[in-house]
């Protein structure tokens, strides 16, 4: 900042000093242009200049007079006279050079007489206009003259001195010139002005400072050394000019005083002058005072520079203060500034000045760079500067705040740099309310840098990194959880920022790494009483790592240097290591993307012992997340002394440890690192090369695992790769293998404890062991102990990349695949369990086991019965130590009901084992009837008696099925607890599923309704169906269950709607057997007439039950009642005197007739009407009322209301019953056409799956999920056994298509006729 030099005048814009309008001219000085050649003193004429005179042309100047007139001023001439000579000089310029030359002395000496500002001012004016002539002559000659006059001290510094000095002021102040090189003697010189600092004037000293100043300036600018000059004085006039800058109250002396004391401290003088302070005396003095050479006390140079800087700090002039500043860290910035000489400074409380000045800056640029600037070198006294940062941090936040939106502010690491120096030092000083001023600002810096909204320099990035992770760490941070998000973010977008730009800068990509690593390590505690704020930040950063520096990292590997690969891997070290709850989903994604493999790759890219051991540090780590805590121990004992290759470790694995500890430990490691690559199917190498290490490891060590117990783990480390590499062998067919590593692998396997729940092993490993016939014995004990963990409900974890995460799934799936043992096995478990008579316990868990097992895999029940699970089940059943137990009862029997409602028909065989089990359960349901009544054990045989007589219906189990059906003492059981539920009338109503009758009744109506189906199945024509019916003019010809047909009407009349359900789905299927019978033998009902009108009034009333299902049934029963036979002769009496079937068509008609009311769900209640209707009008004789219902009107509503989406098959039905009586006319057909078109387009692009789609597998394991199963089933198989003409399939696409074409098919017919 260059000093002011400022000289007070009393002058207008350029004109002349005084008026002389009212004043004589001076005598002998101007002259008019009728003057003779010679002035009125005699002077010749060429030492005349021509002006311009007052109200005429102009005039003359004799320079001869001007100069007698202004340096011999009389009372003849007085001021008046010379001003206005000064003055019409002035207008004469520029002159000739000799007339400039003639001037200089004259001037000069006139300056140094006159004791008149006004004067003074005019001189300087003119000596001024004259160096600023062409002439270079002129103005070296008044440098000159000038400088000789100070240096001869002639005025003895008065206020003569003082216009002098201002004007040499004014010639050293030309730019275009070097005045210095015209001054003879610079020492002299500057003696004279060193001295002239003593006196007490301020303006004098003002501009001798300024006079310095420049010297040392353009001294400097002419030889490099100019500043040389004044360090001769310099103790002296350092020490005058602080005095000077202490004692003034001018900013302009302030200025003048600053700027060269600037330049004294560029060059060094500071230090040399503190250094002759620490020469000549001890430091305890040098921070005080110092003698001068009189022998007087003065402060030493640091308390005086102190002293004189504070009124400079405190000016109201900017420019002063951003001077001041400068000069502070120019003072303390040069080479060897000692660091006392900072101290000091900050004692003496400038850092407080400083604050306060950064405090009313209002954060404008300059002076907050300036402050900035010093209190960072002030920052490095760090015990002085404490107690000053109290107060001082406040100040800093604001400038954040500011600096922090202006991209590449040069005070952002400045300002950044003070703050993390505060929170560093003083860490009591930051309240929370700051940490949550200061996170916000950093953490938005970060997110404009990464959008490139503003960037930041290199050194304000890592600043600022440095900076949150002080703030981290704070006492006052704890508990914020509040901040957890911007934390999040700003470590997120300071990686991210870093990622494209690691290469230009890695030390920022560094910083960001560490600032990750300490939010994570620290996390727990800074968030310790919001623990989501802890998991969602911990997780926020585990995908940073996972999905954007690992996919970079892996990348790059090949660009970046060693010290980049140290801090990702340490930062995800750090991650795998920190970890209260383990990262386990981190940790799979990096195995998953081939960690393993790729280590061993940066071990080959940069093979130093740092790498190494980081390398195999970070996946022991590895280890411990992914298969338990210190799994990895192994390979952290043994990683200085394994090799970096993978060749080398399969090599090494090679060799024989017999007696060698630390080579035994090393194979552990290597199976260990092998066997964790493996599970997530990363290779480190040739199947072929691994396999025959594995084989060469087996046999060379074999005599160690003969004469020493092997370690459990490291035999399933070698026993899950051997098996998995096998497994590779065989796949290929290409790789040979040794059939004696095989065989004593065999060995091991048979004759060792070992446990295969306590180690993870590979899919495809479990897969090859369960296919080795030779180690099915071993095999079945693991089972077992999986069966007994299973039982205990400890899960077991098996690890793999396409692994399941629950043991018992992964046995369920190679039990339901067929290509092993698995099957096998589990059934010889059972049976050998039985026969040896073991304990119900281990009993009872194969039993839930396999349970699970067709639970998780269906498909697993065939492979069980394949391999005779019944030769498993039957001696159970017949061992009077477990048929006893409940419990063991109950397992079976749930086991067996889970076989047989998922096992396909066709595995089932039919042979005495299933024969002898089904009279087994028999014999055990009525024995605990009769003594216990219906027990839930009881109520479970009858569900897999149920889903035996099921399986019969597909020619599986038939003898079993007759043992069922044709049991007599069974059938008494169950006529005998039929006819007591019917007899209770309407009190059968509160007999729900709820009550034990009720689900009694329930289960035996299920029953009952699977016997009719199995019978129909297995005896085609050995039965009568007309006994179940109406026996009253019959006898049933085989005692068989049977439910009367008015047994039926009571329950679903009086029952439950449970009860009224199940039971309408065996009415619906007696009367499909009868129609059936009927259709295809001919023959004649053998009922009485009031027998079917009872039959039909219970149904008609149960047409519009609340239960679709039952409703549905209802009236498909109805409708067939309609077409038999029987009525041929009556149909006329009971169908037109039918009021009741008349209101049911009525009520559809008009209700599918009307407006707004015909929505789909609206449609689908009315279905069950529908079939009536559509019978009705199958009749030969049509009732009359038909055609009053269904009317040109409302056929016309009805064909309105529909549209594609609310179409059914039931209403396609009733139109194609319509169409065949001849209810439509050609407008309703066309209508009709045009809808039924639209539909079966919209059907074909949106298809559903049939809405009687059986569910897939649900768990059943109470009575109540048996019920709802076998409701399920029979549901679905009722609706898919009604003759497709009248009776409706469920609601699918397909058979709505199908009735459509139908219609399509009749109408065409129709045409043709």
């Amino acid at each position: 900042m260059a000093p002011k030099f400022k000289f007070k005048k009393q002058r207008d814009n350029g004109g002349p000093l005084l008026s002389l309008s009212n004043e004589k001219e001076p005598e002998m000085a101007l002259m008019d242009s009728q003057s003779e050649s010679y002035c009125r003193q005699g002077h010749r004429s060429d030492l005349f200049i021509q002006t311009q005179h007052q109200g005429d042309g102009g005039g003359f100047i004799c320079l001869v007079c001007l100069c007698s007139l202004i340096n011999t001023p009389t009372p003849r001439a007085p001021t008046l006279h010379v001003s206005y000579a000064l003055s019409q000089l002035s207008l004469a310029l520029p002159l000739r050079s000799f007339h400039a030359r003639f001037l200089v002395s004259p001037l000069v000496h006139a300056l140094s007489s006159f004791d008149d500002q006004p004067i003074a001012c005019q001189l300087i004016d003119v000596i001024t206009a004259l160096c600023n002539c062409d002439a270079d002559d002129v103005f070296s000659e008044f440098v000159f003259r000038v400088a000789d006059k100070l240096s001869s001290g002639a005025l003895a510094w008065s206020r003569k001195q003082l216009y002098m000095l201002h004007c040499f002021g004014v010639l050293l102040n030309c730019q275009t010139n070097n005045p210095s090189v015209h001054i003879k003697d610079k020492d002299a010189l500057v003696s004279s002005l060193v001295t002239g600092l003593k006196l007490p004037n301020e303006e004098i000293r003002g501009e001798i400072l300024f006079v310095l100043y420049k010297l040392s300036l353009q001294c400097m600018h002419m030889d490099g050394d100019g500043a040389d000059i004044l360090l001769a004085f310099c103790p002296k006039l350092l020490h005058l000019s602080l005095e000077a800058l202490m004692k003034t109250q001018s900013d302009d002396v302030r200025l003048n005083c600053v700027a060269l004391l600037i330049i004294l401290a560029q060059k060094g003088a500071f230090i040399d002058a503190y250094a002759n302070e620490v020469r000549s005396m001890s430091f305890d003095e040098v921070d005080n005072s110092m003698q001068t050479e009189d022998g007087t006390d003065q402060p030493s140079l640091n308390v005086l520079f102190a002293e004189a800087i504070k009124g400079p700090l405190l000016s109201s002039d900017s420019q002063v203060q951003i001077s001041t500043l400068d000069l502070i860290f120019h003072y303390l910035s040069c080479e060897g500034t000692p660091s006392k000489q900072i101290q000091a400074l900050v004692e003496e409380n400038i850092a407080d000045y400083v604050f306060e000045m950064l405090r009313l800056s209002e954060c404008k640029d300059q002076a907050v760079n300036s402050c900035l600037q010093v209190l960072n070198i002030f920052s490095t006294a760090e015990q002085a500067l404490r107690q000053r940062l109290v107060v001082g941090f406040t100040t800093l936040i604001p400038v954040l705040h500011h600096v922090a939106e202006v991209p590449f502010h040069p005070a952002q690491s400045q300002t950044l740099k003070l703050i993390g120096n505060c929170i560093s030092d003083c860490p009591e000083i930051v309240s929370t309310s700051q940490v949550e001023e200061i996170i916000p600002v950093l953490t938005r810096m970060f997110r404009r840098h990464t959008d490139g909204e503003v960037d930041m320099l290199p050194e304000t990035f890592i600043t600022a990194c440095s900076t949150v992770v002080a703030l981290l760490k704070l006492p006052s941070f704890h508990g914020t959880s509040n901040l957890a998000t911007s934390v999040q973010e700003a470590s997120k977008h300071a990686v991210l920022a870093c990622l494209s730009i690691s290469g230009k800068n890695p030390s920022q990509l560094l910083h960001s790494l560490y600032l990750l690593k300490e939010v994570y390590e620290n996390s727990l505690e800074v968030f310790s009483t919001n623990k989501t704020s802890c998991m969602e930040l911990r997780n926020s950063i585990m995908d940073i790592c996972a999905s954007h520096l690992l996919p970079w990292f892996k990348m790059v590997i090949n660009e970046i240097n060693e010290e980049i690969v140290l801090g990702v891997m340490e930062t995800f070290h750090s991650i795998l290591q920190y970890s209260v709850i383990p990262a386990t989903e981190f940790a799979k994604t990096l195995v998953s993307s081939s960690w393993f493999s790729f280590s061993f790759g940066c071990l080959g890219l940069f093979p130093t012992e740092k790498i190494k051991w980081r390398v195999y540090l970070m996946l022991s780590s590895l280890v411990d997340v992914l298969l338990g805590s210190d799994t990895g121990q192994p390979i952290r004992d043994v990683t200085l002394c394994i090799p970096s290759d993978p060749l080398d470790l399969l090599f090494l694995l090679g060799q024989k440890s017999f007696h060698n500890l630390e080579l035994s430990s090393c194979h552990s490691a290597v199976l260990l690192i092998l066997h964790t690559a493996a599970l997530y199917d990363d290779r480190l190498a040739d199947e072929k090369l691994v396999l025959a290490s594995l084989e060469q490891y087996i046999l060379v060590n074999n005599s160690n695992f003969q004469y020493e117990a092997a370690d459990s783990l490291t035999m399933m480390w070698l026993v899950n790769l051997y098996s998995l590499y096998r497994s590779f062998a065989e796949m290929s067919y290409q790789i040979p293998y040794s059939q004696e590593a095989e065989r004593i692998l065999f060995h091991l396997v048979t004759e060792n404890e070992w446990d295969l729940l306590s180690a993870e092993i590979h899919p495809l490993s479990l897969r090859w062991l369960f296919q080795q016939e030779k180690i099915s014995k071993a095999m079945s004990q693991q089972i077992l102990k999986l069966c007994r963990s299973y039982s205990s409900n400890e899960p077991v974890v098996v690890q793999g990349k396409s692994s399941q995460t629950i043991n018992d799934k992964v046995i369920a799936e190679l039990v339901a695949a067929g290509d092993n043992y698995g099957a096998a096995i589990l059934v010889s478990l059972l049976i050998q369990l039985v026969e040896q008579e073991a304990q119900a316990h281990d009993i009872i868990s194969v039993l839930n086991f396999m349970a699970t097992t067709i639970k998780i895999f269906p498909a697993a029940s065939d492979q069980l019965c394949f391999h005779g699970i019944g030769n498993a089940i039957q001696p159970l059943f017949y061992s009077s130590s477990h048929s006893s137990s409940t419990q063991s009862f109950m397992a079976a029997s749930f086991l067996l009901f889970n076989i047989l409602r998922s096992v396909h028909s066709e595995i089932l065989s039919d042979d005495e084992t299933w024969l002898a089990v089904t009279m087994k359960l028999i014999d055990y349901l009525i024995s605990t009837v009769a003594v216990c009544g219906w027990t839930h054990e009881s109520l479970l045989v009858i569900n897999i008696l149920s889903l035996i007589l099921h399986h019969s219906t597909n020619k599986a189990l038939v003898e079993a099925s007759k043992a069922i059906v044709f049991n007599t003492s069974l059938v008494s059981t169950i006529n005998s607890t039929i006819y007591d539920a019917c007899s209770k009338g309407p009190a059968l109503i509160d007999c729900d599923e709820g009550t034990s009758t009720g689900e009694t009744l329930i289960f035996l109506l299920i029953l009952y309704y699977f016997s009719l189906r199995s019978l129909h199945a297995v005896l085609p024509g050995g039965v009568d169906w007309h006994d179940f019916l109406d026996p009253s003019n019959s006898m049933q010809s085989l005692p068989m269950i049977n439910i009367r047909c008015r047994d039926l009407c009571r329950l679903i009349h009086f029952g439950s709607p449970s009860v009224k359900l199940v039971t309408s789905h065996c009415l619906l299927e007696l009367f499909t057997i009868l129609s059936n019978q009927k259709n295809k033998e001919g023959e004649e009902l053998e009922c009485s007439m009031g027998f079917l009108v009872s039959v039909m009034a219970v149904l008609e009333g149960l047409v519009f039950d609340s239960d679709i299902r039952v409703a549905t049934n209802c009236g498909l029963c109805l409708s067939m009642i309609f077409e038999w036979e029987k009525l041929d002769l009556q149909e006329k009496r009971i169908t037109a005197k039918n009021y009741w079937c008349r209101l049911i068509v009525e009520e559809m008609a008009m209700s599918l007739a009307t407006q707004h009311l015909a929505l789909e769900s609206f449609i689908n209640h009315h279905k069950p009407a529908v079939h009536v209707a559509a019978s009705l009008l199958k009749l030969d004789t049509i009732p009359g009322w038909m055609r009053t219902v269904f009317d040109d009107p409302c056929i016309a509503g009805i064909i309105g209301n529909l549209s594609p989406s609310n179409l059914s098959t039931e209403m396609v039905l009733l139109f194609r019953q319509l169409l065949n009586s001849e209810f439509l006319n050609a407008q309703q057909i066309a209508s009709l056409n045009h809808v039924l078109q639209a539909c079966r387009k919209y059907r074909y692009t949106n298809s559903s799956q049939d809405e009687h789609e059986e569910k897939k597998y649900m768990q059943v394991e109470d009575l109540g999920e048996v019920g709802r199963y076998l409701i399920h089933l029979i549901s679905s198989q009722s609706s898919s056994s009604v003759d497709k003409d009248s009776r409706g399939l469920p609601n699918g696409d397909k058979r709505l298509l199908e009735e459509i074409e139908m219609f399509f098919r009749t109408l065409t017919a129709e045409d043709d006729r």
